[in-house]
Order: C-alpha cells, then structure tokens, then sequence
C-alpha cells in the first residue's frame, strides 16, 4: 500500500464496472450465464492542466507505484458522497455473510424516505471492497435494511461502522506505462502538464 493520491482535483471522472461473466448459447436460444470474477470499479480520471510546481507531486506519487505493482487510496471529491438525507454514524445490525445483498443497519440519524439512494456508493470499516447501494432507503426507528451490489466478499460484524461519505477506494494502476505530456505553456510562457490516468479496485 502506497498511500493515498494527494491531489483530486479532476476534470473530469468516467466510472466502470468490471464484472466477468461466461455465456453460453444452445441452438434453441437458451442461454447459460455464470459469473467467474468478483464485480471491480474501474475509473479513468483526468486532470486540469497544471504547470509543473504543483504537477510534480501527483507524478511523484504515481512513479512511486511502481507500475500496477502497489495500490494507493483514492477519495473522490464530494461530487461522489452520498446524495441521501443522512448526517448520522450509520452501523451495521448484526453478523452478515460472504454473499449477502441485503445488509441489516442501525443509527440512522432520523426516519423517513431517502436516508441513503441508490447509486450512492458505501464502505464497511476495515474492509477494501466498496459497495452500492440499488434502492432507495428509508429508515424506520433509526434503522433499515440496505440492500447492495455486489454481493458481500467478506462477512460483516455487529457494528461495523458504514462509511457514505468521502468513501475511499483502494485501487491500482491498469497499465506499466504511464504518461506525463506538456502541452504550450500558460500566459508566462511555463508549459503545461495534462495527465489522465486509469485505475481498478485493488481487492
């Protein structure tokens, strides 16, 4: 583990998932469908042109890598938090095992529509595999059951803190050559990096 990315400040962000499935398809047109891969997140992030005094940390930190050898933290800017109503300390209710899409949590900071919606991503204390949440949720009681994808990869305890904002994903590089061009220089004549790089979860 290499640290986390020490700059964020992107123009631009494409978002993918990465999930491996076989299909098979017989004369009749039925077809055989099996997954052989965990589901990753992949991102391609893109940078606004910089000069060099404040571009050299980022490529620093990239060449420190290693290639796709090490893995580093990435937390996006808020344009990634959740988009839902809640403000509380979120927690796991109860044991949850590998494979479970439906997640028991308690501590919502009020009830009602909207706590948490789908497409907001969340993470579990301790674990690398960020996770998001499919349906909308509504809370009851300060509690609900949230319900995921992927499925678990690793089992939850009780009261496991639920991390939904500032998520931060544990990624590396996707490519051994990375690339750092200048373009014509800014209105002082100092020449401009662009940089736009790839990444997948690290798992």
């Amino acid at each position: 583990m290499s640290g986390a990315l020490p700059s964020v400040d992107f123009t631009a962000v494409n978002i993918s998932s990465q999930q491996k499935t076989l299909v098979s398809t017989t004369d009749s047109g039925k077809t055989f469908r099996r997954q052989i891969q965990g589901q990753r997140w992949q991102f391609s992030c893109v940078y606004k042109q910089q000069p060099r005094l404040s571009f050299q940390s980022i490529m620093a930190f990239i060449i420190k890598q290693r290639s796709q050898k090490e893995s580093f933290t990435i937390t996006f800017p808020n344009y990634l938090d959740a988009n839902g109503n809640e403000s509380g300390t979120v927690l796991v209710n109860g044991v949850h095992a590998v494979g479970d899409t439906t997640i028991a949590m308690d501590g919502f900071h009020a009830d009602g529509t909207h706590r948490l919606r789908a497409g907001d991503f969340i993470k579990f204390n301790g674990h690398s595999k960020v996770y998001m949440v499919v349906e909308d949720v509504t809370s009851s009681s300060n509690a609900s059951t949230v319900t995921i994808e992927p499925p678990l990869r690793t089992a939850l305890a009780n009261d496991e803190t639920v991390t939904y904002d500032d998520v931060p994903f544990t990624v590396q590089l996707t490519s051994d050559v990375q690339e750092f061009p200048m373009s014509n220089g800014d209105s002082d004549g100092e020449p401009l990096h662009n940089f736009e790089f790839d990444v997948i979860e690290s798992l």
